[in-house]
């Protein structure tokens, strides 16, 4: 991104805190894509235990809505009618076809619940991988029937829902972070904010 098409900030338009920062609420769904709904179905409900919580449908698509926390959902869209082919890719491993998706991980409380969870994959026959030690979290890796890539996650050091501390070795580890974190760490912001269009 060129900073000089950018667009500059003004701070007191940005805020970051008190009574006018953004209220977020975690995310409200992330839309995938599906060729078989009856298998997302049996996979998300049956084996994730993730419950169907709502659908709709046009004459071209089906819309299902999967509950994985309060207020949070994984939804699915099945196109009737269209060439989509799935295909699969292991999470982190780059991919042409896959140039803004990567993979998606679910959030689950603690170790045990993690352990669990991947007992319950591979009794449904679901390959799986070990528990992987990432420092701050842990977590396992999986697909789903459309092969997209799936991970489970516990967080050990929890970052979320307290002030950052960019001095924290054990969360901000990158030895040479984007020029954004250093005013992060310096002003509390960042400078300028890239622009965007809409399709």
């Amino acid at each position: 991104m060129d900073p000089a098409n950018a667009q500059q900030v003004d701070p007191a338009m940005m805020p970051r805190g008190g009574p006018d920062a953004l209220r977020w609420r975690g995310i409200h769904h992330l839309a995938l894509v599906t060729t078989d709904m009856d298998a997302t179905v049996r996979f998300y409900d049956g084996v994730l235990g993730a419950r169907l919580v709502a659908h709709l449908a046009g004459p071209s698509f089906r819309h299902y809505f999967f509950e994985f926390g309060p207020g949070s959902t994984v939804a699915f869209f099945e196109y009737r009618d269209s060439e989509t082919e799935p295909f699969a890719k292991p999470a982190g491993i780059p991919d042409p076809r896959a140039i803004q998706f990567d993979h998606l991980s679910f959030n689950v409380p603690d170790e045990d619940a993690l352990l669990a969870l991947r007992a319950r994959l591979k009794a449904a026959g679901s390959e799986v991988t070990d528990v992987v030690d990432h420092g701050f979290l842990r977590s396992i890796y999986f697909t789903d029937p459309n092969g997209i890539a799936l991970e489970a996650s516990w967080w050990v050091i929890d970052p979320t829902g307290r002030p950052a501390d960019y001095s924290d070795t054990r969360l901000f580890s990158d030895p040479d972070p984007v020029a954004a974190v250093s005013e992060l760490r310096r002003n509390g912001r960042v400078s300028w904010v890239p622009t965007t269009t809409l399709a």
